[in-house]
């Protein structure tokens, strides 16, 4: 069983949670609302002096849990495999100067050649760029993803893959985050996470929830306790597994997006206290 939640102390909010918003109204408004804890995605990065961004961060009180995302190592085109590999490099930059622990990353497919393939070719990234992550001092967490992305976003969408992949590439930088949204439905989840735990490569905790029926199979998120998703049973299994990070709401939704985002982070605080 989850422990209790009473407080925002472990509360992590992505910035795509407030796509309309750039990146002081996110550190403005989540400090403001008693949340301190920050996931940044690198659209809100582009243009923005990072040493300016880092003191802004801090001036608010603000922990970076971590950069999303890097990956997208798979492709059967060997340039791209290339500047995959610069944009991961500069990923890696990016989380470093922003005091990011972590980056996320999103590991990549392409329909032209085998899963198999891709998941060699996303080892193959991974090791390219750790290095560089080792002296920024920044982890690196696959993150599985639904296997309705298969095709296109991610080889990668069991625990099971990730964690044999976290053994395979054997770097105390490499881990796996967990996804509610991605990983709800695998029956095999619970052994899994605490598989990951017991191996010491369970770096991240994702939460939102799955909407019945989906509009929309990326932008059609839930806000917790709106879906079907026990949220609060697979957060116990992380806790077992020896987890005790932020609780990370990555919320993708035309519909909230559209709505007030005042308004829509006052109701995540409210789901958060009552169905995480």
């Amino acid at each position: 069983m989850a422990t209790e939640i009473k407080d925002f102390s472990k509360l992590c909010i992505h910035t795509m949670t407030n796509k309309p918003w750039d990146l002081k109204q996110c550190i403005e408004n989540y400090s403001a609302a008693g949340i301190h804890g920050i996931t940044i995605w690198r659209n809100v990065l582009k243009n923005q002096k990072l040493n300016d961004t880092r003191k802004m961060l801090e001036d608010y009180g603000m922990q970076v849990v971590s950069v999303a995302r890097g990956g997208f190592f798979a492709s059967a085109d060997k340039d791209k495999r290339r500047s995959a590999t610069e944009d991961n490099l500069r990923a890696v930059y990016e989380a470093g100067a922003v005091g990011a622990p972590l980056l996320i990353l999103v590991c990549g497919a392409d329909k032209r050649q085998s899963l198999e393939k891709s998941r060699e070719q996303i080892m193959e990234g991974i090791i390219r760029i750790l290095p560089l992550a080792q002296d920024a001092g920044v982890k690196l967490a696959i993150e599985p993803l639904h296997p309705m992305y298969a095709g296109d976003r991610s080889a990668v969408n069991t625990m099971a893959q990730a964690n044999k992949m976290t053994k395979a590439v054997n770097s105390g930088l490499l881990g796996v985050a967990v996804d509610v949204y991605h990983l709800w439905w695998d029956d095999k989840l619970k052994e899994e996470i605490h598989r990951c735990g017991k191996n010491g490569k369970l770096f991240a905790f994702h939460i939102s929830d799955w909407n019945v029926p989906a509009t929309d199979f990326l932008n059609d998120r839930e806000i917790m306790g709106n879906g079907c998703i026990n949220i609060s049973e697979i957060r116990g299994w992380t806790e077992e597994a020896g987890f005790s990070g932020f609780n990370e709401v990555e919320i993708f939704s035309e519909k909230y997006w559209s709505q007030d985002q005042k308004k829509y982070l006052e109701q995540i605080k409210n789901a958060y206290l009552n169905y995480t």
